[in-house]
């Protein structure tokens, strides 16, 4: 027996016409309603690693300030984080991948400063900004295209501010300092990454402050640990095993490797006062140390005041204004933030 086909008619007497009509009215309110969802800012945010605890923080900050402003702008702000693990190769395919997102900006914490020139190519070709922060690129490099930027401290401050910091307490407080009593400056260094400009620059600078000044210092062994809490803490257990209180002080190249000193020291027991311990970053944690009389002084990278320079150039390269009228822009390319020294006596705001 065959199916019968029924007809189906529109329920309560609506005829096509008015079914259309609905319909339209339907999809205006849509139109209407899309119309009225703010816009979105996109920015695509590539970090060397968030294993970083100074990165990691600064990314936070970022975060916090992004949503913060959103009701401010008046429009979103969606910030996609990724982490390229120390490898540049893995960063370029992220940050190929955010191209092709079509991202409206680019925050890079570059891997290796010699890979900018690619990076800067490929976004000018793709009409996107892009704004280095706290890992800065060969200047030739960085002039490149005029949408380029950089964003961060004078590499020089830090180890000039490290230097201060044991020339002034070598001055005022020398039979502390000077362990053994020979009149002679001992000291290591635990530098960062081999070949990064930050690791060269600080360690040269830290020491050139106390010949400069005319002090007796030898140095009496330094080594990589790649920024690495770990990594300073096996070449401390070393260094103890091998000069232990010869060793009057300390310059770290950044506040992970100078609180994997006193990592060390505490495993190995050895006795406080502990030799004169310098970083740089004053990340929370090291500003607990130096509190404490642990450390005895890093200086300050102003992470929260990077992340507010990103997120101001940001909004006005999207809002198509001209960046100098949020930041303070020089050389139309840099965004500077000084370093500054941190003691026992000059912790900033309550040490958190």
């Amino acid at each position: 027996m065959k199916q019968k086909i029924r007809k189906y008619c529109f329920p309560l007497g609506i005829s096509a016409a008015a079914l259309v009509l609905l319909l339209v009215a339907v999809f205006a309110v849509f139109l209407f309603k899309k119309e009225q969802q703010p816009p979105t800012l996109r920015v695509g945010v590539a970090v060397y690693s968030q294993e970083d605890t100074f990165i990691h923080s600064l990314v936070q900050d970022f975060e916090q300030m992004a949503h913060q402003r959103e009701s401010e702008e008046g429009i979103r702000i969606n910030l996609n984080i990724v982490d390229a693990k120390s490898s540049q190769l893995i960063q370029n395919e992220q940050i190929e991948q955010l191209i092709s997102l079509d991202y409206d900006v680019l925050c890079v914490n570059i891997v290796d400063r010699t890979a900018a020139a690619s990076l800067i190519d490929w976004a000018s070709e793709a009409g996107i900004p892009v704004v280095f922060f706290n890992r800065q690129p060969v200047r030739e490099d960085l002039l490149r295209w005029e949408n380029a930027y950089y964003v961060g401290a004078p590499a020089e401050q830090s180890g000039i501010l490290q230097g201060q910091i044991a020339l002034e307490l070598w001055q005022n407080e020398r039979e502390q300092v000077d362990r053994n009593g020979d009149g002679i400056l001992q000291y290591v260094i635990l530098e960062g990454e081999p070949g990064h400009q930050d690791t060269l620059i600080r360690t040269e600078k830290c020491v050139q402050v106390l010949t400069d000044a005319g002090i007796r210092a030898e140095k009496l062994v330094s080594d990589s640990a790649n920024w690495s809490r770990e990594q300073a803490a096996v070449k401390t257990t070393q260094w103890w095993a091998d000069y232990g209180a010869e060793i009057e002080v300390v310059f770290a190249n950044n506040d992970d490797m100078a609180l994997g000193v006193l990592d060390a020291l505490s495993e190995l027991g050895a006795e406080e006062p502990y030799p004169i311990i310098i970083g740089v970053d004053a990340t929370r944690e090291a500003l607990e140390a130096v509190q404490s009389g642990k450390m005895s002084g890093t200086v300050l990278n102003d992470g929260t005041g990077i992340a507010q320079a990103l997120l101001e150039l940001s909004l006005s390269l999207y809002q198509g204004e001209n960046p100098a009228g949020r930041v303070d822009l020089e050389d139309g390319h840099y965004i500077w933030l000084p370093y500054r020294q941190v003691t026992q006596k000059e912790l900033p705001g309550d040490g958190s």
